[in-house]
């Protein structure tokens, strides 16, 4: 009787600790896509000459910035050039980012490699090296979480557009030189970075990211892209995932654009907006993440000059900030939580926290049944694959041990023969 006391105590200490490891938090991600940015780049870039010596244009910068925010976004599109004249004023539209906790998605350029503000044209060589100069320099500017673009649309500046000109190679080399450079930067000054968004036009896309170069930018093609329809979008981002192989961001997305959309009331706006944002959060598997242009100055804004907003306000953030929750509760095969277990649903992956749990939030909009992956081996459990539908709230996982030790085996016998 007394050996059958102390295994039965051994097993409790046993599943004890085996239930409370100390592990982080869950990874709960409060957002749909991982990057969700509204661009600035009618205020940020091409009033950067003319406001920048205008410190009362603070006030301009700080609205937009905390409109922004307020409507869900995780990052702010900032097009500031990189030269070093617009630095201060970067740093202005950077430091209303930070106040309001965002992210910053830099999507400016050195000013000759399109000829603006009337600055020389520079080669792809010293692009290179002035882009390395630049992170080099200016280490706290950046976050981790920031996305940083080099070189944003590139094929309208430097030797030109590789359908009009040719040299696709050189310029496939050029994207990815881009990339090494800038991610070694990052590296170097230590800050988690993105650099390998690289925003060009659909058709140049389809022309440059191939298998071979989207692999080398760490499977990542982003592109902007105005069409007529929503379906349109949705189309074309999935030709160029299957063509590429890659997860497609969108650079810049929005109507209307006159000539694509013709004239749009408000309301139309806000529709198409609805129906584009329906389709791309149905394909948050191929899509990485999008930035609407823009917040305020073109046609596609979506406040006015005073800050007021537009209907499509409340529908961007009706996807920006997800009003569902779905939470996935993962054991045991001996009911004690798993920890740190890898949750893959629609292109996104989470992890359970030491309760064995993690709460997801999505759009109200996701009507679509799903299955998601639920990956314990790490932990040394097994692999599991769950369907979820739009009723689910709470689905719960139970994982088998991989290779039990000899007290696992033996309380699992017990809640068998026990039927617990």
């Amino acid at each position: 009787m007394r050996k059958i006391i102390v295994a039965l105590l051994l097993l409790i200490i046993f599943v004890y600790s085996f239930s409370y490891q100390s592990v982080s938090a869950a990874d709960t991600k409060s957002t749909w896509w991982e990057f969700q940015s509204i661009d600035t780049m009618k205020y940020s870039r091409d009033l950067a000459r003319e406001k920048l010596n205008n410190q009362e244009f603070d006030q301009v910068i700080n609205q937009q910035v905390a409109n922004i925010a307020s409507a869900g976004a995780s990052h702010v599109g900032i097009a500031t050039p990189y030269d070093e004249e617009f630095f201060p004023f970067l740093k202005r539209w950077v430091d209303a980012a930070r106040k309001n906790n965002l992210k910053v998605w830099f999507r400016g350029n050195f000013s000759g490699w399109e000829h603006w503000f009337n600055y020389p044209k520079i080669s792809r060589a010293e692009h290179l090296g002035k882009v390395r100069d630049f992170i080099k320099k200016h280490p706290d500017i950046f976050e981790n979480g920031d996305v940083f673009t080099s070189c944003p649309e590139c094929e309208n500046g430097g030797p030109g557009d590789p359908r009009m000109v040719g040299g696709v190679e050189d310029f496939r080399k050029f994207l990815i030189d881009e990339y090494q450079v800038t991610k070694q930067g990052f590296k170097d000054i230590g800050k988690d970075v993105k650099s390998n968004f690289f925003s060009v036009n659909f058709d140049v896309a389809k022309l440059i990211f191939n298998k071979d170069t989207t692999a080398k930018l760490d499977g990542v093609v982003t592109i902007d892209h105005y069409v007529k329809t929503p379906e349109k979008l949705i189309s074309d981002i999935q030709y160029l995932s299957n063509y590429s192989g890659g997860r497609v961001v969108l650079g810049e997305f929005g109507a209307p654009i006159p000539d694509i959309h013709g004239q749009m009331s408000a309301e139309q706006q806000a529709e198409w907006l609805e129906k584009a944002l329906y389709l791309l959060a149905q394909k948050r598997d191929i899509v990485l993440g999008l930035n609407y242009w823009l917040s305020v100055g073109g046609s596609t804004q979506i406040w006015d000059g005073k800050g007021n907003p537009k209907p499509a306000v409340s529908t961007l953030s009706h996807y920006y900030i997800p009003q569902k929750t779905l939470t996935i509760e993962v054991k045991s095969d001996i009911k004690t939580p798993v920890s740190q277990a890898s949750i893959n649903w629609l292109g996104r992956q989470y992890f359970t926290d030491s309760k064995g749990r993690v709460t997801i939030s999505y759009p109200s909009q996701i009507a679509t049944e799903s299955s998601l992956l639920v990956d314990g081996v790490k932990a040394g459990f097994s692999q599991v694959a769950a369907f979820i539908t739009p009723r689910d709230s709470l689905v719960p996982i139970s994982l088998v041990k991989t290779k039990p030790n000899i007290f696992y085996r033996i309380y699992a016998s017990l809640l068998k023969l026990l039927n617990l």
